[in-house]
């Protein structure tokens, strides 16, 4: 069922002592841009896509943030900006996307373990900035993630999703300990996405 739909408080965000998670909004193109930029190349592997372009720009991108905050704001999906903790510099960022969102209508959904899709309230992704990834942020990112969705959401049980071609991230999850439930081919996209608990 869709966020909207569901009757609960949506967290206002999280602040641990490497990073802050609250909502994005159109006023955090700049940041936001430079940590897309520094990272496109594997965005793309991420997103399959040719987002974004290497001519991608800060009016572009701010466009894409309006989109993001009022999907936010009328709760069909949530994303959340990831700064470090003085909010000088974007991390990253994490989607929250319902399991009846439209991504996943046109999907070929493979269960690879004995579940079923609608029994999860959520598929999160994330992504942190390239320069990030050798200190280990992803990973410290991904497990204040479980912890926080235990604790201060009532969405019941949540998948992480990330494509199969990005492997330090497919590799970082299951070295987490989480378990492949679900294989996504989305039309048109060369590779799988991969849901793991």
């Amino acid at each position: 069922m869709l966020f909207e739909n569901l009757e609960f408080d949506v967290p206002d965000g999280l602040r641990t002592d490497e990073f802050v998670l609250r909502p994005i909004v159109a006023a955090d193109a700049e940041l936001d841009y430079a940590a897309v930029m520094e990272s496109r190349e594997y965005l793309r592997t991420w997103e399959q896509s040719s987002w974004p372009a290497d001519d991608f720009t800060v009016a572009a991108n701010r466009e894409d943030l309006e989109g993001l905050e009022q999907r936010h704001a009328s709760r069909r999906a949530l994303t959340y900006t990831v700064l470090n903790p003085a909010g000088t510099e974007c991390l990253g960022c994490v989607y929250l996307m319902p399991p009846d969102a439209r991504t996943f209508a046109g999907a070929r959904i493979t269960p690879v373990a004995d579940r079923r899709w609608d029994d999860y309230g959520a598929a999160v992704y994330f992504w942190i900035r390239r320069s990030r990834l050798e200190t280990g942020t992803d990973r410290a990112l991904l497990d204040a993630l479980r912890t926080w969705l235990a604790q201060d959401w009532s969405l019941g049980g949540h998948l992480f999703v990330t494509n199969e071609q990005f492997a330090q991230q497919v590799g970082m999850i299951e070295q987490a300990g989480l378990r492949l439930r679900f294989e996504i081919e989305e039309p048109g996209k060369p590779g799988r996405y991969l849901a793991f608990e």
